[in-house]
């Protein structure tokens, strides 16, 4: 049984840096690819960026490149979003999700979600 643990939301001022944690339990993390998601106020949840198994490939969304970086470490289970140069417009619900691949849908793919950590960019 899959269950995610997110941690490291907050308030942050613009230009300030967070980093989120995402671990999972019930399955061998290191089997899977991790997307972390977004959802802002009236939008729809989207893909930010996505870790491949090994960890050496990652495919970001081009608002967020250079400025986000994931990395994971498998051996605690956990995937890490730092999060650098924080923007107001940043501001959203943040999630991790298990991916069976990251390059398109797969029914490896599941369908839970991390409680989701908010994270707010402001003065």
């Amino acid at each position: 049984q899959l269950q995610l643990v997110e941690s490291g939301g907050g308030l942050v001022q613009p230009g300030g840096s967070l980093r989120l944690s995402c671990a999972a339990s019930g399955l061998t993390l290191d089997d899977y690819a991790v997307g972390w998601f977004r959802q802002a106020p009236g939008n729809e949840r989207e893909r930010i960026l996505c870790i491949s198994k090994s960890g050496g490939s990652v495919n970001y969304l081009e608002s967020v490149k250079g400025r986000f970086t994931v990395f994971r470490d498998n051996t605690k289970s956990t995937v890490f979003l730092q999060m650098n140069n924080l923007k107001p417009e940043n501001t959203a619900l943040y999630y991790c999700r298990v991916l069976g691949r990251c390059h398109g849908p797969s029914k490896t793919d599941f369908d839970s979600w991390g409680q989701g950590n908010q994270v707010t960019g402001s003065s």
